[in-house]
């Protein structure tokens, strides 16, 4: 089906966004990634590529930088490792892919899709995923490229303290929940959507959020719409958030818009999650929606002018 409107849009994480905690150079960086990162999604559509291929290689640009916790920014695990979480899945007949607790793969986001198109499976984990990725000819990338000063700053902290971060920033009394995902509606009306990140800082026993979860972290249906979540990925999988929103959109025909705030601003404010997700519909529309101070987004369409952003209203 031929479609004469493209949108995309993409996050890097939400939390407690604030400008007070803000220099100007750093949130220049910030808005300068999304920026390079939507761009290079939005190339693919405007020459009639995939929404997968547009929502794959904006990931990949978020997962290249270590402003985000996802790829070469993964936050530290307890045991001073990196272990990585990503999915993606496409609307048009809901193949999925997921990878969960890989470690020294430089772009999961591209295991993810591997997983969906050579295997028969959904998800795969740990020392498996590993096996997997050998198979398929992926490189892993040394332990010091996925090093910052910043993300093991956080991590003595946080081991010092004996508590899991839940954000990025140094100060505990701050939350940004790392994750990055992307979103898209191409022009052949086909939905996709994909999610990527390094979890918590200090996390244990092998802990797994809702990013590699299809219908939690990431889900997409061409009836209704393609969603990316970020925050708090416990309370994303009890409340199913993704799969919600298109719940919401197809047995209440509901707008997108309005999907999106009934679940993050009603239903997991109740069960005390915070964060936000990106959304798109089969017909252009977006929704960028949180309950937190801030999230890291951009959006761009056929039809609406480039918008980066990263606090609140």
């Amino acid at each position: 089906m031929q479609n004469n409107t493209y949108s995309l849009a993409i996050h890097g994480g939400a939390g407690t966004i604030l400008r007070s905690e803000m220099t100007l150079e750093k949130e220049a960086a910030y808005k300068q990634a999304l920026t390079t990162a939507i761009k290079a999604g939005e190339h693919i559509l405007k020459q009639h590529g995939s929404a997968l291929d547009a929502v794959e290689t904006a990931i990949v640009e978020l997962e290249n930088n270590p402003l985000f916790n996802a790829g070469k920014g993964a936050v530290f695990t307890h045991d001073e490792t990196h272990e990585m979480d990503a999915s993606i899945m496409r609307g048009d007949n809901l193949m999925a892919g997921a990878v969960a607790g890989i470690r020294n793969i430089k772009n999961p986001i591209h295991l993810s899709r591997k997983v969906m198109e050579n295997t028969e499976h959904v998800m795969l984990c740990g020392e498996g995923a590993a096996t997997f990725a050998k198979k398929m000819g992926f490189e892993f990338t040394p332990d010091d490229y996925f090093f910052t000063e910043q993300r093991h700053e956080q991590w003595k902290k946080a081991v010092l303290e004996d508590k899991v971060a839940l954000d990025h920033n140094i100060k505990t009394d701050e939350k940004k929940f790392g994750t990055v995902g992307a979103v898209a509606l191409d022009l052949h009306g086909n939905l996709a959507a994909g999610t990527s990140t390094g979890g918590m800082t200090n996390k244990k026993y092998g802990r797994v959020g809702d990013s590699p979860i299809i219908g939690a972290g990431t889900y997409a249906n061409n009836l209704q719409c393609a969603v990316s979540c970020t925050g708090h990925g416990e309370f994303f999988i009890k409340a199913v958030v993704a799969y919600d929103v298109f719940c919401l959109m197809e047995y209440k025909q509901l707008t997108l818009e309005e999907a999106c705030k009934i679940v993050v601003k009603e239903k997991l404010v109740k069960i005390g999650g915070e964060g936000g997700l990106i959304a798109v519909d089969k017909l252009g529309n977006i929704s960028l929606c949180f309950n937190s101070d801030g999230m890291y987004r951009a959006s761009v369409g056929s039809h609406q002018d480039l918008m980066v952003a990263i606090y609140g209203a």
